[in-house]
Parts: C-alpha cells; sequence; structure tokens
C-alpha cells in the first residue's frame, strides 16, 4: 500500500474519532461535567451537545433522579443501655451536579455511612421504649440532621425512614412479661372499680327501697289511723243515736247493741284456728228472735225517718216490758 494511501486513511480515522469525541448526546435523567485539561468547565443538560474534541473531556455522568439506599443493619446501645438491631432506607436525589461530583468522594457510600453514624447518635439519646414508640420522632430528626449535613454536596435527602428496630430477645420476653402484669394490673383495677360501682348501685337501691318501705308503712299507718278515726266517728255517731233513742223510750236499742255484739262474738268464735266445733250456749229460737228484733229496729228507724217522729208518741204510750228467762227480748217481741 502506498504511504499516501495510509495518510488519507490516517486522516480519515482522526476525523471521524474528533467527530465522536466532539458530539455528545445526554440521556434524560442525567447531567454530564465537561473538563477541559481536568478543570471544570460547565454542566450538559439531557440532549446533543458539542464540545471541543482533545480538548474538552466528560468528566462525571451524575444520576439526577432520586435514588434509594439500603441502610444495613446495625446493633445500637440505647441511653438505657439496651443494646437493638436498627435497619433503615434512605431517598435522596442530587440538585447539583457539579457538587455531587467534586465535593465528595463516592456520594452514595458517603450518605450511607453519615446516615448509619447518625442513627446511632439519635437513637443512643433515646430510652428504648422511646425508641419502639417514636419512629416518626426518629425520622424527623435523621432526616433534620443528614440533609443539613449534605447540602454542600448539592444533594437533596427527601426521606429517611427506619425499617424496624429488634431488641435481644431476652428483653423481648421481659416487656412480654411486663405487658402481661401491667394488663392484669389493670384488669384488677377495672374489676375492683366495677365492683365497687356495683356496691354503691346496690347500697343506694337499698337505701331508696327503704325509704318507700318507711314511706308506705306511713302511708299505711296514717291510712288506719284515718279508718279508725272514721269508725270511732261512726260508733260515736251510732252510740248517741242509741241513747237519744232510749232517752225517748226505744228500749229496742238496746237489744240492737245485744244483738251486735252477740253476732261479733260469734264471727270471732267461727274465725279462730283452734276451734274445730262450735257449741251454742242458747236456743236457736232466741238467736233468731234477736235477729228479728234487730229488723224491727231498722224499720221503726226508717218509719220514724219518714213519719216525721210521730213514732216517739206511741212508744211512750207502749207498756214497758222486761225480757223473759232464756230470750233477751222481751215477752211482746215477735218470735220467729
Amino acid at each position: 500500500m502506498e504511504p499516501s494511501t495510509i495518510f488519507v486513511l490516517v486522516l480519515v480515522g482522526f476525523a471521524v474519532l474528533t467527530v465522536i469525541k466532539g458530539a455528545r448526546v445526554v440521556p434524560q435523567g442525567f447531567e454530564y461535567t465537561v473538563e477541559r485539561f481536568g478543570r471544570y468547565i460547565r454542566t450538559l443538560n439531557p440532549g446533543f451537545h458539542l464540545i471541543i474534541p482533545w480538548v474538552d473531556a466528560i468528566g462525571h455522568k451524575i444520576n439526577m433522579m432520586e435514588r434509594v439506599l439500603d441502610v444495613p443493619s446495625q446493633e445500637v446501645i440505647s441511653r438505657d443501655n439496651a443494646v437493638v438491631t436498627v435497619d433503615g432506607v434512605v431517598f435522596f436525589q442530587a440538585l447539583d451536579a457539579a457538587k455531587a461530583a467534586y465535593e465528595v468522594n463516592q456520594l452514595e457510600h458517603a450518605v450511607l455511612n453519615l446516615v448509619m453514624t447518625n442513627i446511632r447518635t439519635v437513637l443512643g439519646a433515646m430510652d428504648l421504649d422511646e425508641s419502639l414508640s417514636k419512629r416518626d420522632e426518629i425520622n424527623a430528626r435523621l432526616l433534620g440532621v443528614v440533609d443539613e449535613a449534605t447540602t454542600p454536596w448539592g444533594i437533596k435527602v427527601t426521606r429517611i425512614e427506619i425499617k424496624d428496630i429488634t431488641p435481644p430477645r431476652d428483653l423481648v420476653n421481659a416487656m412480654a412479661r411486663q405487658m402481661k402484669a401491667e394488663r392484669e394490673k389493670r384488669a384488677t383495677v377495672l374489676e375492683a372499680e366495677g365492683q365497687r360501682q356495683s356496691e354503691v348501685l346496690r347500697a343506694e337501691g337499698e337505701k331508696r327501697a327503704a325509704v318507700l318501705e318507711a314511706e308506705g308503712r306511713k302511708e299505711s299507718a296514717f291510712r288506719d289511723a284515718e279508718a279508725r278515726e272514721r269508725l270511732a266517728e261512726a260508733e260515736a255517731k251510732a252510740t248517741h243515736m242509741v241513747s237519744q233513742a232510749i232517752a225517748k223510750g226505744n228500749v229496742q236499742a238496746v237489744n240492737y247493741f245485744v244483738a251486735q255484739k252477740y253476732v261479733e262474738a260469734l264471727r270471732e268464735i267461727g274465725t279462730a284456728r283452734n276451734q274445730k266445733m262450735i257449741l251454742l250456749p242458747m236456743e236457736t229460737a232466741g238467736v233468731l228472735g234477736t235477729v228479728a228484733g234487730v229488723m224491727e229496729l231498722a224499720k221503726a228507724s226508717a218509719a220514724e225517718g219518714s213519719g216525721g217522729g210521730g213514732g216517739d208518741e206511741d212508744d211512750d204510750r207502749s207498756p214497758p216490758r222486761t225480757p223473759g228467762p232464756g230470750n233477751p227480748f222481751m215477752p211482746g217481741d215477735p218470735q220467729p
């Protein structure tokens, strides 16, 4: 091959290589830094760009999308000397490609170590109970500290989440026993309060029942007294009427009282529980005569009320009578 041909081929190859080195296509989601003789001069955004071949070069290809890093498990000692195993996840995004490329070496490794260090710091300042119950507070404190520390690197830490906090097995068992004891204590307290409330309600019910019973006895006594008062008034009125009748010479009024007491005595004897047989100490005819005398007295009283008192003169003109033996009524009374 002739030297001229070789020269032409070399020249063409150099031209193609120059074009390739001068044309750059940046994909979406990335930014490239351009260095001239090893010094940063500018940043290429997504799209087609031309740079000076053999003078300018692509320094770093920075991923501008949000990235996620898994924080490996690590043991942390809490403030109350409890050893727990903690892992998590961190989300961050590069905002300035130049700072992300030249302010820190191995960006992801630096972010990961920074998060792990601050996890130990935050959890070490908290008790175990706080660590287990205040996840949101832990995440917020970690985010504030790490985001402030990574601002010079041109990135934004968007979220840090603690995935799991695992205490030792013996500590978990102790916590389970403590929780069981607390629940049993709470159950005992609630049961005691329920019994106390029940006793209070029962006492109030008994008190109310006693009050109502006393009010009932009071009302009953008042009603009984009122009934006795009415009965006494009725007996007084009857006695007064009989006294007036006797004063006017009507001897049947006395027979009325004798018959009434006689009937009441018979009723008392008949209703006694320890009496199975009744012996009448008088003749049956006498009893019937007594009843007839009562009926005659009632008729006479009715006649006096309708006749305007004319019966009094007849009673005055009637001859006096005396009861005979074996008969409580007068000899002139009608016999059955």
